[in-house]
């Protein structure tokens, strides 16, 4: 089996590959094409070519287009899980009850939001003469997506994109290309060629995009490290970026919660997809009154968790390997896991704990596991500093039964996500993404579409 780029409406090939590891059995089971500049030139050459075309539909044709999509992947959602689950170790009927729905609805919000795009009302601001503004495609996107979530994230960058006119080149991690590739294969069905491309390959080949004269913007869903590369590179030939980067997402815990639900439901946040979430609840911060309680609670809620059963396996081997470092250099107390689960596979035991300091290793950095840290803390301007002590600015939650107290804390924390009583939901309609060293730009809602365009003023005198 080898997987191909797919461009211009086609599936092609390439000399070089490298192969596809199954996380969940830690063996090879396939190849995929690693793309140089040639492959890299021709995709952007051909979504430039497809773009004077497409950037001049109307946004009902776009939206048309896009349904169809929709209708294609939820109908194809069976294939499109077996590939996902195959190269990320997924649980099977979480990617079809829930990943690949939720897929569904954001190609068909984003379908819809084509036609919904607003601005001022033309007017007279100047004495003779009247003023208006264009929402413009951008051009043509280069878009790099990550291994955790490979269908999600496609559809979160090309479904924006692609509403507002734009041509894309989408870059998925090179572990995980199968399901963007099938994407692009369903959509050649309803979009003109060269207006949806995938080309695979490694680092290099996100150079090779990033640095590449003719896409007007980059996205990017990564790394902060991939992050900073990115909007380096970028910025030689002024490309607009898009950045959502790394998490490590605070917890905040109060005295007056249901100690035991709470619990429950911060870990479902915590290892849902083996913690490999930019937005899991992994810095949970604990009112000092009930902490050890809330610690019992949560130990035995990530006890009963079963890898394989409940959460899928980690990457692969390198990730695993740094995860184990981690908590190899971790002065903390290990209530739970904080080893190897079995020997196939990369899976890890769910892990909780406590004692670290707001310097430690594992309070700073993503652990992107089924790592859950607990730290104390004695008031609000305690908690929202420890909240807010670390770099990353992406997601958040408040656990407490006081209204007055979550809205007071909203405000003081400075992520881009706040939840309460929840964590980890999204909607379609609603912006994701973060502040600081999480990135910059939003994903879903009108401000995704929204980022996908530019604004034109016009004025004519009369």
């Amino acid at each position: 089996m080898i997987v191909a780029n797919f461009v211009n409406g086609e599936s092609v090939a390439a000399e070089e590959t490298s192969p596809l590891v199954d996380p969940a059995t830690g063996e090879e089971f396939g190849r995929a094409v690693v793309s140089r500049a040639a492959e890299v030139d021709a995709a952007v050459q051909a979504a430039l070519d497809a773009f004077g075309t497409w950037s001049r539909t109307t946004p009902g044709e776009r939206q048309r287009a896009l349904l169809k999509l929709a209708d294609l992947v939820e109908a194809r959602a069976p294939e499109i899980a077996d590939a996902e689950v195959r190269e990320t170790g997924k649980i099977r009927p979480v990617v079809l009850e829930e990943e690949i729905p939720q897929c569904v609805d954001q190609i068909r919000f984003f379908a819809g939001a084509a036609r919904a795009l607003g601005t001022a009302a033309a007017g007279e601001y100047l004495p003779g003469h009247t003023s208006y503004q264009r929402r413009e495609p951008v051009g043509v996107i280069a878009q790099i997506t990550p291994w955790n979530y490979p269908l999600m994230m496609a559809v979160w960058k090309i479904a924006p994109a692609l509403a507002a006119g734009n041509t894309v080149v989408l870059k998925p991690a090179e572990t995980t290309p199968s399901s963007s590739v099938l994407l692009a294969s369903l959509a050649s069905s309803v979009l003109p060629p060269g207006v949806f491309n995938v080309v695979l390959g490694d680092r290099d080949t996100g150079r090779l995009l990033v640095e590449h004269p003719v896409p007007a913007m980059v996205s990017l869903t990564g790394s902060t490290r991939a992050g900073v590369e990115v909007a380096r590179s970028a910025a030689a030939t002024v490309k607009r970026t898009h950045l959502e980067l790394g998490g490590n997402a605070p917890v905040v815990v109060f005295d007056d919660v249901d100690v035991d639900a709470a619990a429950a439901g911060i870990v479902g946040a915590a290892f849902y997809n083996a913690g490999q979430d930019c937005t899991a609840a992994t810095r949970v911060l604990v009112h000092s009154a009930v902490h050890d309680e809330f610690v019992a609670a949560l130990v035995q809620a990530a006890s009963a968790c079963v890898p394989g059963v409940d959460f899928g396996p980690v990457h692969s081997q390198a990730q695993l390997d740094r995860v184990l470092g981690l908590l190899a250099r971790s002065s903390g107390i290990v209530h739970c896991g904080g080893k190897r689960h079995g020997s196939a596979g990369f899976f890890l035991e769910p892990t909780v704990i406590t004692g670290l300091d707001q310097s430690s290793e594992l309070v700073q950095e993503e652990a992107f596991a089924p790592v859950v840290t607990v730290q104390s803390f004695g008031s609000d301007d305690e908690a929202v500093a420890l909240a807010n002590g670390v770099p990353q600015g992406l997601a958040s939650s408040i656990w407490t039964r006081s209204a007055g107290r979550a809205a007071a804390l909203t405000a003081r924390l400075d992520f881009g996500i706040v939840w309460v009583n929840t964590h980890g939901l999204v909607a379609s309609e609603m912006p994701h993404g973060g502040f600081g060293a999480s990135g910059y730009g939003k994903d879903l809602s009108l401000h995704g579409l929204e980022d996908y365009t530019r604004v034109k003023h016009v004025m004519i005198a009369h």
